[in-house]
């Protein structure tokens, strides 16, 4: 169902079901979900998702989309995406349909090949998906967006998703992964805590917690005294996550 690949620091998922143009089912994203899961614990400093063929994901396998094992399959996955402390990057290769920009939206960033469509048609089909989906769309790529996908059925080309904030740069797999390996060279500690920051609903007492504690294993880590030392010798830093 995916394929999983490790290139230096940088683990790379992709979507292997081409004959479903890569549309998931329950094994797909529990197979997605624990593959996030073994990245975040593995030394990866991040990770890629994309698809096999010329779609990223069309959505959800319509054969089994009704069952409750799938609907807490796919959420699973998508809460993996967001809340693993590993930036994670979209190649959206081709078709992000329904679940497929659910997916995509999931991860923190996104590139998108020329080919890249986005849409979430639940108005075409009587489906729903949940207020995380529809707000974080809005957050991410404006009301008028999220109100032209969501309510006006619209789809998304690749430039008009760059050119509204859906997609964060215009490329294919070798963007995203060359991408995918500058930031793997970035802080990791400083990372997780921007992402954790983006990511939380303010005045929660648990996530605000966890900010304060990620602020301040920022600031004593030795990977800030790397980069001084850095900018005192005129090299790269090294950092080590610690």
């Amino acid at each position: 169902m995916i394929e999983v690949t490790r290139t230096g620091d940088v683990t790379q998922i992709e979507l292997r079901r081409p004959e479903r143009r890569n549309a998931l089912d329950l094994d797909t994203c529990v197979e997605v979900r624990e593959a996030v899961r073994a990245a975040s614990g593995d030394g990866t400093r991040a990770v890629v998702v994309t698809g096999q063929g010329s779609s990223f994901c069309a959505g959800a396998d319509l054969t089994g989309v009704y069952g409750d094992a799938f609907i807490e399959g796919l959420y699973g996955m998508l809460t993996a995406l967001t809340e693993v402390d590993l930036p994670v990057i979209a190649a959206v290769n081709g078709p992000a349909i329904g679940a497929g920009t659910q997916l995509a939206l999931a991860c923190d960033l996104r590139v998108a090949a020329p080919t890249a469509k986005f849409a979430v048609p639940t108005a075409r089909n009587g489906m729903a998906v949940d207020t995380w989906t529809i707000r974080t769309l809005a957050a991410v790529a404006g009301a008028g967006t999220a109100k032209a996908l969501m309510i006006g059925a619209d789809t998304l080309d690749a430039e008009t998703a760059y050119a509204r904030g859906l997609a964060d740069r215009l490329g294919d797999l070798e963007v995203a992964n060359e991408w995918a390996q500058e930031i793997a060279s970035f802080a990791p500690l400083t990372l997780a805590y921007n992402k954790l920051v983006l990511n939380s609903v303010p005045g929660h007492p648990e996530a605000d917690a966890r900010i304060r504690e990620g602020w301040e294993a920022c600031w004593t880590s030795d990977d800030v005294r790397e980069a001084a030392a850095a900018r005192a010798e005129k090299r790269a830093p090294v950092f080590r996550g610690r």
